[in-house]
């Protein structure tokens, strides 16, 4: 496994992040453990989840899940760098009663407590702020959040799904603060077929130290041969995937994509993922394996090198909004 620091920050971490968002809803609690230690075993140290995983009434569960397997010891705990998220709702019923969710300094003290009993430990690596929360002003965030790093609660702070505006103006403020470190961490919509972050997250990100960590490097699994397993009877084409694949130009694109790869004979998924890790900026991208033999691809990924003629040829199937500030302009 290939490691690399977060942002500007001293902590290594792997250059793939285990995402957890199916464990309990797709994946069951022992399967979860395998595919965990796998992972361990691997050498990816960088575990995401969130504290709203685990969906609908069972929000909560996969950061349960998580704290089963610490609590098996030999040294799992230390061994991770752990990154969970604060935002949602937590209400079983679909209703927040107020200053239940968001980023208020109550919800934040409240959120943080209940995801370090869940994941059974008494600190978090990587407290990230799951959406922006237009209500609440990054004063009182970062006090929230100062408090923690001096319980010991919290060590960094990240952001996910924010604007480049964004990025600036909460780690400004936390500059103006004095003793904060800010945000070291964004973790945003960005692979081959989604590349918008490059116009504004991802040079905001790197102008103020940020790691980027990508979701869904497979778009939904529509970079992931989604027309090969569909023609040989396979599984389906759903949700994201299933609608861009209902509009025939896109179709065509994704059909193109696939026929490259074949031609260089390279698993679509295991590219995508190799694609990301050669841009500028990225940490790592989050994998969610549903199996132990979708992790085991995806760690092949880091291993794979992409040749410059295939890079190319990739640029001009999914074309990029060019560098930025010319993106904006021509």
């Amino acid at each position: 496994m290939e490691y690399t620091q977060l942002g500007r920050t001293g902590l290594k971490v792997s250059r793939l992040v285990l995402g957890t968002m199916n464990f309990g809803p797709q994946t069951d609690e022992a399967d979860s453990h395998a595919i965990m230690d796998a992972a361990l075993d691997a050498g990816l140290n960088f575990f995401d989840t969130a504290n709203v995983y685990g969906w609908g009434e069972n929000k909560g569960r996969t950061e349960s899940i998580i704290g089963s397997w610490f609590a098996k010891g030999g040294d799992r705990r230390d061994k991770v760098v752990l990154a969970t998220k604060v935002y949602g709702n937590m209400g079983t019923d679909g209703e927040a009663w107020p200053n239940h969710d968001k980023l208020s300094a109550v919800n934040i003290r409240r959120a943080v407590d209940a995801s370090l009993k869940r994941l059974g430990t008494d600190y978090i690596d990587v407290y990230q702020f799951h959406h922006v929360d237009r209500n609440t002003p990054f004063e009182e965030i970062w006090q929230a959040i100062d408090v923690l790093v001096q319980q010991g609660k919290v060590l960094y702070a990240g952001s996910s799904n924010f604007p480049g505006y964004k990025i600036a103006q909460a780690n400004e403020i936390a500059a103006r603060r004095g003793g904060t470190i800010g945000l070291v961490s964004e973790q945003c919509l960005y692979n081959l077929a989604e590349r918008r972050a490059e116009m504004e997250v991802i040079p905001a990100a790197q102008e103020y130290g940020l790691g980027v960590i990508p979701w869904s490097p497979l778009h939904g699994g529509l970079l992931g041969g989604v027309i090969k397993k569909e023609v040989q009877g396979g599984r389906r084409a759903s949700g994201r995937a299933a609608d861009t694949l209902a509009d025939p130009s896109s179709r065509a694109q994704i059909q193109a994509y696939e026929d490259l790869l074949d031609k260089h004979g390279v698993e679509p998924g295991e590219a995508a993922l190799a694609w990301l890790l050669t841009r500028p900026g990225v940490t790592g991208p989050i994998v969610g394996p549903r199996t132990a033999e979708q992790l085991a691809s995806a760690l092949r990924a880091v291993e794979l090198e992409l040749s410059e003629e295939l890079l190319t040829s990739l640029d001009e199937i999914f074309p990029g909004p060019g560098p930025s500030p010319e993106a904006f302009a021509w």
